[in-house]
C-alpha cells in the first residue's frame, strides 16, 4: 500500500516537472525565437563574410595597431587594434553556417577569416622586422601559454557576441571584441615568425585557434538554441552535435593542463621565496629570486640581503634540499649574498640622499619663484620654473620710475645668488638709452694721421643694456641717427649677436637712438 502510494507520489512530481518544462518550451518558442527575424540575422551575417578592400585594409590596420603595442607592451594601444578588427565577422560566419548547414556560406566564411588571418600574420611579421624593437615583452609573453581561462573568455564573449547578433543590438560587439582579443595573438604569431622564435609562434597560434575556434561553436550552439532552421537531417545533426561537444573537450583538456601548469608555477615562487628565506634562519632582510622551470627540474637564482654572510655552499645546499622536498623535482640555487650593513644600508642611504636632493631643489625653486614674483610684481603662478634644467623665467610687469637698466640690474642680482640657475627677468618694451661715441685719433706729436670712432663708456653700456633687452623681450630692434655712427652700431650689436635694422640719416657721427621695431619713429 506504501509503495503504491509512493508511486503516484513520484508520478506526481514528474508530471509537474514535465508541466514546467513543456510551458517553459512553449514560451522559449512562441515569445522568444518567434521574434527573432531569421532572415534579416542570415542575410546581414553574409554579407559581412566577403573579402573586400575595406575588409583587408582594416586588418591590416588593426594588426599594425596591435604589433606596436605590443613591442611597446601599451594595453591601450593594444585595445584599440582590437575595437578596429573585422575578424568577428568570418568566425560568426563560420557558426552561422554549420548551424543551419550551408556549407557555401562555410567555405565562403573561412576562406574570408584565412585571408585575413594570413594578412594580418604577414603585415606584423614585415613590422616586426623592420623595427628595431624585438624584445619579447610582457604582452607578448602573455598570450604564448593559453589556459583553460582563456576558453571561458571567449565562451562569455561568444555567447554575448552570438546573443547580441540575433536579437540585433550589435552595439555591445564592442565590448565583446575587447573581452575575445582575436587580432593581439595573431600579431604575437606574427612577431614569432619574424624573430623565428618556434615557442611564441606556437603558443600564440594555439592561442587564436581556441578563440576562433570556441567563438565559432559556441555562435552555432546560440543558432540552435534560438531556433535557426537547418537542412540537417536529425541524424547528422546529431553528428554536429556530438562533434561540437568533442571540441570543446579536446580544447579544454590541453588548456585546463595548461592552467594547472601555471597555478603550479605560481605556487611554486611563493615556496621558492619562503625555502631561501628559511635557509637563513631569520638573517634574510630581503629575498629576489629568478626561477626557471624546466621540463623535469628548477633552476633557481637568487640575491639576498643579510644582516651576516654564511658559508655558500652550505646554504645553497640547504636552500636545494628544503624546495626539493616541497617540488618534489630537482632544483638547482644559486644564492648571491650581499651584507645588509654595507650594501643595503648603501643602497637605502642612496636613495635617501637623492630625495633630500629632490626636496631641497623643490625648495629652491618655490623660493627663486617667489622672489621673482616679488620682483616682477606678479603672482608667483605667473613665474615659469624647470626644475629639471635650472631654469626660471618671469615677465615683469610696468614699475613706476623703472627703467630697462633696473630691470637688468634686478636680474643681476638674483642671477648672483643662484649661480646653478639661469634666471631671466624679461623687462617691458621700455625706452633704450642712446648709444654713444668718442673720436679716437692716431699719429705722433707733430700730426693726427688717423681718425676712428668707438662707442664711448655710456655707449658701451648701452650696447650691453639693448643687447640684454632685445634677448629677453625679443622685438626687433632699429637705429636711427647719422649714417656712419648708425652703421658702426649695428656692427657692434651684431658681435652680441643682435641683428638691427637701421633707418640712417646724413652721414657723419653722432649719438645713435634705438628704438623697438613696434615703436612709431
Amino acid at each position: 500500500m506504501a509503495s503504491v502510494e509512493a508511486n503516484k507520489a513520484g508520478a506526481t512530481k514528474r508530471g509537474g516537472f514535465e508541466k514546467v518544462m513543456l510551458s517553459w518550451h512553449r514560451w522559449w518558442r512562441n515569445d522568444v525565437v518567434a521574434t527573432v527575424d531569421q532572415a534579416e540575422v542570415i542575410a546581414k551575417r553574409r554579407a559581412e563574410c566577403e573579402i573586400t578592400a575595406r575588409y583587408l585594409l582594416m586588418v591590416c590596420m588593426s594588426a599594425g595597431i596591435a604589433i606596436l603595442g605590443l613591442l611597446l607592451s601599451s594595453p591601450a594601444v593594444v585595445i584599440g587594434a582590437m575595437l578596429l578588427s573585422p575578424l568577428m565577422d568570418p568566425i560568426m560566419g563560420v557558426g552561422f553556417s554549420l548551424a543551419i548547414g550551408d556549407y557555401r556560406w562555410l567555405r565562403r566564411s573561412a576562406r574570408s577569416l584565412a585571408v585575413g588571418s594570413l594578412f594580418a600574420v604577414i603585415f606584423c611579421a614585415i613590422v616586426v622586422f623592420m623595427s628595431p624593437l624585438q624584445t619579447v615583452t610582457s604582452e607578448i609573453a602573455a598570450r604564448t601559454r593559453p589556459n583553460l581561462f582563456d576558453l571561458v573568455v571567449a565562451l562569455f564573449s561568444a555567447i554575448a557576441g552570438a546573443y547580441s547578433m540575433i536579437r540585433g543590438r550589435e552595439g555591445t560587439i564592442v565590448g565583446v571584441a575587447i573581452a575575445t582579443a582575436l587580432m593581439p595573438p595573431l600579431a604575437v604569431v606574427g612577431f614569432g615568425l619574424a624573430t623565428l622564435n618556434g615557442t611564441v609562434f606556437l603558443g600564440a597560434l594555439f592561442l587564436f585557434i581556441t578563440n576562433l575556434t570556441t567563438i565559432a561553436l559556441t555562435a552555432t550552439v546560440m543558432a540552435r538554441i534560438y531556433g535557426f532552421s537547418t537542412s540537417l537531417t536529425d541524424r547528422g545533426s546529431q553528428l554536429q552535435n556530438f562533434a561540437l561537444g568533442g571540441a570543446f573537450v579536446v580544447l579544454a583538456v590541453p588548456l585546463g593542463i595548461s592552467l594547472q601548469s601555471i597555478a603550479w608555477e605560481a605556487n611554486a615562487q611563493r615556496i621558492i621565496r619562503d625555502g631561501i628565506d628559511s635557509s637563513f634562519a631569520g638573517s634574510a632582510e630581503s629575498v629576489e629570486p629568478q626561477t626557471t622551470f624546466g621540463k623535469d627540474n628548477v633552476t633557481v637564482s637568487a640575491t639576498v640581503y643579510t644582516n651576516q654572510l654564511f658559508d655558500r655552499a652550505d646554504v645553497e645546499s640547504r636552500a636545494a634540499k628544503r624546495l626539493e622536498q616541497r617540488l618534489n623535482r630537482p632544483v638547482t640555487v644559486s644564492i648571491l649574498q650581499i651584507e645588509s650593513a654595507s650594501a643595503r644600508e648603501a643602497e637605502l642611504a642612496q636613495i635617501g640622499e637623492s630625495r633630500a636632493r629632490e626636496a631641497e631643489s623643490i625648495a629652491t625653486a618655490e623660493q627663486i619663484a617667489d622672489r621673482l614674483a616679488l620682483l616682477a610684481g606678479v603672482e608667483t603662478n605667473d613665474v615659469t620654473v624647470d626644475r629639471d634644467r635650472r631654469r626660471a623665467m618671469v615677465r615683469a610687469r610696468p614699475l613706476d620710475g623703472a627703467s630697462l637698466a633696473a630691470y637688468a640690474e634686478l636680474e643681476r642680482r638674483i642671477d648672483a645668488t643662484e649661480p646653478e640657475w639661469d634666471i631671466r627677468l624679461i623687462p617691458p618694451a621700455l625706452a633704450m638709452p642712446a648709444i654713444t661715441f668718442e673720436q679716437i685719433e692716431a699719429g705722433g706729436d707733430d700730426a693726427v694721421t688717423a681718425v676712428r670712432y668707438q662707442p664711448d663708456a655710456a655707449g658701451k653700456q648701452a650696447v650691453a643694456l639693448i643687447a640684454w633687452a632685445q634677448s629677453r623681450i625679443g622685438i626687433p630692434v632699429r637705429l636711427e641717427g647719422p649714417a656712419d655712427s648708425v652703421e658702426l652700431a649695428r656692427t657692434v650689436l651684431a658681435a652680441s649677436g643682435i641683428a638691427a635694422a637701421t633707418n640712417p640719416g646724413r652721414p657723419g657721427y653722432g649719438p645713435v637712438t634705438a628704438r623697438w621695431s613696434t615703436q612709431e619713429g
